[in-house]
């Protein structure tokens, strides 16, 4: 199996605390202010309630499971100080469907353990490179 492609993103300042983010052919708004789109926080819990939803479907519906609803719902507990990372979250997966629900406990558990991309790289032995540049004629 040839390697996944990086990830890459760019993002442009609007103004204020508000950002385009662009991702392939894909563009959204962010704003640390949450008022013209979600935080930065706020995307970071979708992206892992999708990549936790994603692999639930995709495990019921191989398992030849009914289902005909799936709605996850996320909430995250944060630190009080400075950088207020996310220090809990709490996930709720509601299917509708005649799905067994031993299946779908072992589709969660699969994504939490094995599958979901998005929470493992939310580990704390991951490695944060940065870098910076000035254009000074822009």
């Amino acid at each position: 199996m040839p390697p996944k492609p990086p990830v890459v993103v760019t993002t442009e300042w609007t103004g204020d605390l508000a950002f385009i983010v662009r991702a392939g052919d894909h563009a959204i708004v962010t704003d640390g202010d949450s008022a013209t789109g979600p935080s930065p926080v706020q995307l970071l819990g979708a992206a892992l309630a999708g990549c936790m939803a994603t692999d639930v479907a995709l495990i019921l519906t191989r398992g030849r499971q009914p289902l005909k609803t799936l709605t996850v719902s996320l909430s995250a507990r944060r630190a009080d100080h400075d950088p207020h990372r996310v220090l809990g979250v709490e996930i709720h997966f509601a299917v509708g469907g005649d799905v067994n629900p031993a299946q779908l406990d072992r589709a969660v558990q699969l994504s939490r353990e094995k599958y979901c991309s998005v929470w493992h790289s939310m580990r704390e032995d991951v490695t944060l490179d940065t870098t910076a540049s000035i254009d000074s004629a822009a």
